[in-house]
């Protein structure tokens, strides 16, 4: 009891001291025990004027014989916290720590929820959130696991993808110093894809020449191999040879039996001199149906440089002299021609389709001064209407120069290849927003050096699609 009141009357000594200096006593560095303020104690009441200091006297020589754990002073107080001896108060984290200490719960928290929920996902649902996923996230999610991978030969999949509806058209394009390799533009990211399609022949020049439901139909330069392809999936197949050797240039059209490839698909052919055969991928074989009728007037003197336009199972053609369009109808085998003078001064042109619409996109070419225009097929009176053209200040870059323009697709977002001796510069046109862009120059992965774009077709992108 002696120590206890030793103690008491140094606690009212220290006490007495804070009043008159109004001030925390020091640490002594020698003490064998902690001294803690009741204002660093968790959930502290804040104290007021009247209210005197209470001290926690703690951590006590276990050698004292009269008070062995604790001892409280200055009346009674309920809250009090236990600290080492001698150690430091805790300091304040930076942000940084902050942070670091709250992605780490995060990623642990999201390691749990792969593994309680993902597990469990229904498989119908997962295919359908991949069927939905922007066609470019194809090119990372392809690689990630064998099951991922497997979907693109899964029927349900393959139904899935056809509850989706069509996204926008891409452009798969040959550039003139890598003529077995091709280009893929996603006009929605403006980024170039590079796919490798080891399956297409290398010892031949193969260019693409039409495309139907995410296929793309290629063609051997000698005109005697067909090939069709999926660029996003790689599917390939190689087409029995034609019937009829084919000796002239010829032009090329493809249309889907039903809404997608699982009903197939057919490619026709015609030459100059009216010979023709239809592809029919559900026989896999090449059907010779006759001869073309007496009134279309041979030669056709087709426009080679004007890809085929297909709206619904009608295939168009545009013909030079008698200037005008040819059509074909997969389903009833009828062939039609229609006499439709061209837009004076009119230079390159092609045909193009939007909604049904038949669209004519052409140079018109005046004096020094060189515009592209757009124009629309009114059909009670079978003539160009012009609907749009480029805007001026960029037509102003073609003044004075001798201007080429190949149409590199043509189903309802052109893209146009305009070139000259000292410019080349690639542009896509929305018909239905007339949103003219400018595109973004060609690059090989790893490489540096532009690349200039010979020809290409434009197809709507399906993971689905076999060929």
């Amino acid at each position: 009891m002696e120590g206890l009141a030793m103690l008491r009357q140094l606690i009212g000594q220290l006490q007495d001291l804070l009043e008159l200096n109004a001030s925390h006593p020091p640490l002594p560095t020698s003490s064998p025990f902690s001294l803690v303020l009741p204002q660093q104690l968790p959930h502290a009441q804040p104290f007021h004027s009247h209210q005197r200091h209470r001290w926690c006297f703690l951590g006590i020589d276990d050698n004292s014989d009269d008070c062995s754990d604790l001892v409280m002073a200055a009346g009674k107080f309920k809250s009090f916290k236990m600290l080492e001896p001698l150690k430091p108060p805790p300091t304040k984290k930076c942000r940084k720590e902050q942070s670091r200490g709250k992605s780490s719960v995060t990623t642990c928290t999201a390691e749990v929820m792969e593994l309680q929920i993902w597990k469990d996902f229904p498989d119908d649902l997962f295919e359908a959130v991949i069927a939905r996923l922007p066609i470019s996230t194809f090119f990372r999610f392809r690689s990630v696991c064998r099951r991922w991978n497997s979907l693109l030969t899964s029927q349900s999949f393959s139904q899935h993808c056809d509850q989706v509806p069509q996204a926008s058209p891409w452009f798969y394009t040959i550039t003139h110093e890598n003529v077995n390799s091709g280009a893929m533009y996603d006009p929605s990211s403006k980024k170039w894809h590079h796919p490798t399609i080891s399956t297409l022949p290398t010892e031949k020049l193969v260019l693409p020449v039409a495309s139907a439901g995410g296929l793309v139909c290629f063609l051997s330069i000698d005109h005697s191999n067909f090939y069709v392809c999926n660029p996003l999936t790689r599917s390939f197949k190689e087409l029995p040879a034609p019937s009829v050797k084919v000796l002239s240039r010829v032009a090329v059209g493809m249309t889907l039996n039903g809404k997608s490839t699982t009903a197939g698909y057919k490619i026709l052919w015609v030459g100059c001199d009216g010979e023709y055969e239809i592809y029919d991928s559900m026989k896999n074989s090449w059907i010779r149906p006759g001869n073309m009728p007496a009134k279309i007037k041979l030669p056709l003197s087709l426009n080679f440089s004007s890809q085929a336009v297909s709206v619904g199972s009608t295939l168009h053609f545009m013909r030079s002299y008698p200037e005008g369009i040819v059509t074909y109808n997969i389903v009833t085998g009828v062939w039609e021609q229609f006499i439709i003078p061209s837009p004076r001064h009119l230079t390159d042109h092609t045909l193009a389709e939007y909604d049904g619409r038949i669209m004519l996109v052409g140079l018109l070419t005046k004096n020094a001064a060189t515009c592209v225009c757009i124009w629309e097929l009114q059909k009670m009176t079978l003539l160009w209407k012009e609907v749009d053209r480029m805007p001026n200040l960029w037509c102003l870059d073609f003044y004075g120069k001798h201007v080429g323009m190949t149409c590199l697709g043509n189903k309802s977002l052109l893209m146009l290849s305009l070139r000259s001796r000292h410019m080349n510069r690639l542009v896509t046109y929305n018909i239905a927003s007339r949103e003219w862009l400018k595109v973004p120059w060609c690059v090989m992965p790893h490489g540096k050096k532009r690349q200039p774009i010979a020809c290409g077709t434009a197809f709507h992108p399906c993971l689905a699609a076999l060929a």
